[in-house]
């Protein structure tokens, strides 16, 4: 009889066999409706084997629904999912994914090896390495008989990464798995999430903390009131994120007039009351005598990077907004 590894690499080229699908992830028209409101709409969302794919929204923006549906744990109501080129029904596409969604389910009163072998147990993997492994690569093998309930939260949300580990999955797909942790948590998710990227795994993870997923993503997925309004990998970003020129001033509509005419070819959006952004200004002291000469007071001024997080408040605000 073969071992339980060996069979599950035969399925593994089983579902590869015939297809060169470079797509971890491939869904169409997919959606989710609940009684007469949609919470997923017509999502086509794509990402390709290898990738940590950043997925944005606001709560209640359909994340977690989509996220429930790409497992296997919410049925869609329209549209059409595939996982490394197959349907998510099929045990052997199952079996190359591991997920952590919402709470990881962890037993309190068990360590943390008692809680990894129970699942090992109930998924068919008697290997013992199988526990050892997970518990190595996640930094929990040296917990001993300290209890689940005696845990830091940092340690749970490791503890709940080894557990979607088991059987060595090809991807992982993570719910904000970052949430109530403290900046030493976070910086340990953020190198196991790394660690495995480096292994070859692909890591869908949705996040609020985006400063923290900028630093490890690879592509971003941007989704609003259901839809996914943007696919955008990590040097298209940075292409966009440009410098600007920040100024806050008394009277922005007196301001940006002015600017339009003595810059012309100067870029300007209004982000405030009280703020405007200057794409293309190469000399700000000018342009701070310009408004001074014409008595716009200038309260501050200074050169800025656009990041994910204004990047991502822009398009949830619609894009840039101009007087």
């Amino acid at each position: 009889m073969p071992a339980a590894g060996e069979c599950r690499k035969g399925e593994k080229e089983a579902v590869r066999t015939g297809r060169e699908n470079t797509f971890a992830i491939e869904t169409a028209a997919l959606t989710k409706m609940y009684r007469n409101k949609a919470a997923v709409k017509n999502v086509d969302l794509k990402v390709r084997e290898g990738e940590i794919y950043g997925f944005i929204g606001r709560n209640g923006a359909g994340k977690s629904t989509t996220l429930k549906m790409l497992c296997g744990l919410a049925s869609p109501t329209g549209g059409e999912i595939q996982l490394f080129g197959g349907p998510v029904s099929d045990p052997a596409v199952r079996r190359r994914l591991g997920v952590l969604i919402e709470a990881a389910g962890l037993y309190p009163n068990m360590t943390a090896r008692q809680n990894v072998e129970m699942k090992a147990r109930c998924m068919g993997l008697t290997d013992e390495r199988s526990a050892n492994d997970v518990l190595r690569l996640t930094g929990m093998q040296d917990t001993g008989r300290k209890k689940v309930k005696r845990f830091s939260m940092g340690m749970k949300q490791r503890l709940g990464v080894a557990l979607a580990l088991l059987g060595n999955p090809d991807m992982l797909i993570l719910d904000e798995p970052l949430n109530g942790l403290d900046p030493e948590g976070i910086r340990e998710l953020r190198q196991l999430v790394l660690k495995l990227h480096e292994e070859g795994k692909t890591i869908l993870v949705s996040s609020h903390i985006l400063g923290e997923l900028s630093k490890i993503a690879t592509n971003y997925g941007i989704i609003k009131d259901g839809e996914l309004i943007e696919q955008i990998t990590r040097e298209e970003l940075e292409e966009r994120c440009q410098d600007y020129f920040q100024i806050q001033v008394q009277d922005v509509r007196r301001a940006f007039a002015l600017v339009q005419e003595a810059f012309p070819d100067v870029e300007a959006e209004v982000s405030d009351d009280r703020s405007i952004r200057l794409y293309g200004v190469k000399d700000g002291a000018e342009l701070n005598q310009m408004l001074v000469e014409n008595q716009v007071a200038v309260y501050a001024s200074g050169f800025h990077r656009m990041d994910l997080e204004e990047y991502f408040l822009d398009r949830m605000e619609g894009g840039r907004r101009y007087v």
